[in-house]
């Protein structure tokens, strides 16, 4: 880097010359071969002094000599040169820096001003609300004291009479026999005003007790409205200020941009003159190195004819001419390197001034970036509020909420002309709510959260539980199964269809979200550990879809003959959690991951033909996903799970013609359903006992069913004419899941992670 040659100051060069360092007089190495290196410790005296140079003449005719101090004169200058260009190179990049810190600058000052505008039209709607206010209430004020001055003119009034039948009452007491009749007639009167008086009174007192109430109203909202126009003064002195010092650096960076066009156009010139010069000694080179060979055969054959040495003597002439002439053409260069030194200061002093406008930018930056923070933890209150009110949303729904999804008709079920079973109501009040049944001439409506018609997206779909799947993130317990006869839907609901993204299903779907949320809440200080597990109970059995021991036909063989595997236990401890012994947990990091997972699983689940379907579930999918996440800045520490289930379909065995492994599967699927139907029948009716233990599932479930947990239940059903029976079923099911009451959801968190965490998951 150059130091500012301002009033003799020192420049400070860093260029080696070969391990030498070049002083104002010093001479380079003279070696013919040898070129100096790219680094020379220039100062201001060793360029005067370059320039400066004359050429030491011991020998007028010693040529060779003269020729060799010209090429190393020449070297030195080229490496002065070299300097000079690296020089502006350094000057330009620093320049573009600072022009891109100046543009970072004005693009943040830019949004800043957009903020400040925002805040600033929001303050102004704010106060224009609270004067609106402010009238109405003063309105009211205004009629309730002209309806409290008529009530008060009217007493006077009543008064004033009172006092007058009073005095007529004295005169009439002498005649008292004689009026006996409107003595009476007054009495009443009197009693009547008298009722009037209280009522009045008590009229009066609760007016006066409502203006104080108003009077207080308008106090605070005189308050609130002072504030907010204090509020409203300060951002705009802000926003001038801010205004000021970027019309300020606005006006710099032109200026800049003016003397730095200005300087390489000088550059320009200045190197196209460089270049005459080089080309001219380039051919100096040459002829002196064709003179040194005549030099050289004139001393070996020194008894050539005179007439020869007089041709050496006129040709020495013409090169003492050429090398005056080159003297001055060098003083030319020297007076032109003089003027752009002369730039070079005046560009110094420019960066100078650049240098001190970066530094104003920088505190502005500087202030932006606190004011940065400020936001960012406004951003993580806010985040804290928005999950409290997201799940107070979720718990004011209710803990068990049912989705109806309708699948559409397939292709060969298209050819029944018997007309629609399934309709939807138009009211605004069942409107995406509610679905109707047609069978035997007798229509079902049911009413459930929400309902999706047969051209419902898997997107649509999602988006709805979307909140319900952020709460697993937030540190709640999350059940989401779905239900209903076998070919209705339950799977692609669930897993969607292989080999086409845009049909995926809610699990893929959910970790995508999961994973997302994940990464976008890193910047909060928020880190997540995460743990998979899946099993299926296939014939009252549990069977672990990770292991690699179901991965062999043997073991698939062993547990479709009914001999007993690996067994694996349920046990629920005192807070909640459900543990399953020796079940195989994998530690996930990427939604890649966990989808060669579910493809390992899908191919271990037990699937089979039946005449209702030709890949039918035989066995309940259970995917677990145990979320442990802990906040860095806070301290916070959050567990929560996220539960998604595949039940096997419902069937009745006159359609689905199973016989055999069906058969037996069949039984085993029905009877975990009807136990699931049996503990929901309990839920409902708010028994003592909970058949839980009557099957796997229902006992798998019970934390879902009976716990802390937000549970959501999708019942699909076909519309297929054929199978109206199933899904009346069906729907009168979920109708009683839809209306059980829970316990409410409890959010987990933990001072640190439990030792035996794998073994739990919901």
């Amino acid at each position: 880097m150059v130091g500012t040659p301002m009033n003799g100051r020192r420049l400070s060069y860093g260029f080696g010359n070969g391990g030498h360092e070049l002083g104002p007089s010093s001479t380079p190495p003279s070696n013919a071969g040898s070129d100096y290196g790219s680094f020379v410790d220039f100062t201001r005296d060793d360029v005067e002094a370059l320039l400066n140079e004359k050429s030491k003449r011991k020998d007028r005719f010693n040529y060779k000599e003269r020729c060799e101090n010209m090429i190393d004169y020449i070297k030195r200058l080229k490496v002065c040169i070299r300097w000079f260009q690296d020089l502006e190179l350094s000057y330009s990049l620093e320049q573009e820096k600072l022009k891109s810190s100046l543009e970072l600058s004005q693009q943040k000052c830019m949004e800043i001003e957009l903020l400040l505008k925002i805040k600033e039209e929001e303050l102004n709607s704010i106060i224009t609300e609270m004067r609106r206010n402010c009238t109405s209430l003063q309105e009211k004020l205004v009629k309730e004291e002209t309806d409290k001055s008529a009530a008060m003119e009217s007493l006077v009034k009543e008064r004033e009479a009172r006092l007058d039948f009073e005095r007529s009452q004295t005169t009439l007491s002498e005649d008292l026999g004689r009026a006996q009749r409107e003595l009476q007639t007054a009495n009443q009167k009197i009693t009547s005003l008298n009722d009037m008086y209280k009522r009045l009174q008590e009229y009066i007192t609760s007016l006066q007790q409502y203006n104080g109430k108003l009077h207080s109203e308008l106090s605070s909202v005189e308050g609130d409205l002072k504030r907010v126009e204090k509020e409203k003064a300060t951002v705009v002195e802000n926003l001038t200020m801010l205004k000021g010092q970027l019309t300020l650096s606005m006006a710099s960076q032109e200026e800049a941009t003016k003397q730095k066009d200005a300087f390489v156009s000088e550059v320009t010139s200045l190197r196209s003159e460089l270049q005459q010069v080089r080309d001219d000694r380039d051919r100096q080179i040459s002829q002196v190195q064709t003179l040194s060979t005549e030099i050289v055969k004139f001393k070996d054959s020194s008894e050539k004819s005179g007439s020869e040495l007089n041709n050496l003597t006129m040709k020495t002439k013409e090169l003492e001419t050429k090398c005056t002439f080159q003297d001055n053409h060098i003083m030319e260069l020297q007076e032109k390197l003089t003027f752009a030194e002369n730039k070079l200061e005046v560009c110094d002093i420019s960066a100078i001034e650049t240098r001190t406008e970066f530094e104003g930018q920088q505190k502005l930056v500087n202030e932006l970036q606190r004011r940065l923070a400020d936001a960012e933890y406004k951003l993580i209150e806010g985040e804290k509020l928005r999950k409290e009110l997201h799940n107070t949303i979720l718990e004011l729904k209710g803990n068990i909420r049912v989705f109806c999804r309708v699948r559409p008709l397939l292709p060969e079920e298209g050819c029944n002309t018997e007309g629609k079973i399934i309709s939807y109501p138009t009211s605004m009040e069942a409107s995406g709510r509610g679905v109707e049944l047609a069978q035997n001439g007798q229509k079902h409506s049911f009413t459930f959260d929400r309902v999706f018609a047969p051209d419902a997206s898997q997107q649509e779909v999602f988006t709805e539980i979307s909140q319900l799947v952020q709460s697993a993130l937030d540190g709640y317990k999350v059940c989401i199964f779905a239900y209903g006869q076998t070919g209705s839907g339950k799977t692609y609901t669930m897993m969607g269809r292989p080999g086409h993204p845009g049909e995926k299903g809610l699990i893929p779907r959910s970790l995508e979200q999961i994973f997302q949320t994940k990464q976008s809440q890193q910047p909060q200080g928020w880190k997540y550990e995460m743990q998979v597990s899946m099993l299926e109970i296939y014939n009252e059995t549990i069977r672990d879809l990770l292991s690699t021991t179901n991965k062999s036909a043997s073991d698939a063989t062993r547990v479709e003959n009914g001999t007993p595997g690996k067994q694996y236990t349920i046990k629920h401890d005192a807070s909640g959690n459900t543990h399953v012994s020796d079940l195989t947990v994998v530690d996930v990091q990427s939604v890649k991951e966990v989808a060669f997972l579910l493809n390992q699983a899908a191919n271990s689940r037990s699937v089979g033909k039946t005449q209702m379907n030709e890949q039918s579930s035989r066995s309940h999918f259970v995917f677990t996903l145990r979320i442990y996440g802990v906040n860095e800045s806070t301290d916070q520490q959050v567990q929560g799970i996220l539960n998604l289930i595949d039940l096997a379909g419902s069937e009745r065995l006159s359609r689905s013609g199973s016989t055999g492994d069906r058969l037996k599967e069949t039984q085993a699927i029905n009877k975990s359903l009807s136990s699931l139907s049996d503990v929901i029948f309990a839920l409902a009716k708010k028994e003592d006992h909970i058949p839980f233990r009557n099957s796997k599932l229902t006992y798998l479930l019970q934390p879902c069913l009976g716990g802390d947990s937000k549970t959501l239940m999708f019942v699909n059903i076909s519309p297929d004419q054929a199978s109206s029976g199933e899904s009346l079923c069906s729907l009168r099911f979920a109708s009683r899941v839809n209306a059980c009451e829970i316990g409410t959801p409890r959010r987990t968190t933990t001072n640190g992670r439990p030792a035996e965490s794998r073994l739990s998951y919901f």
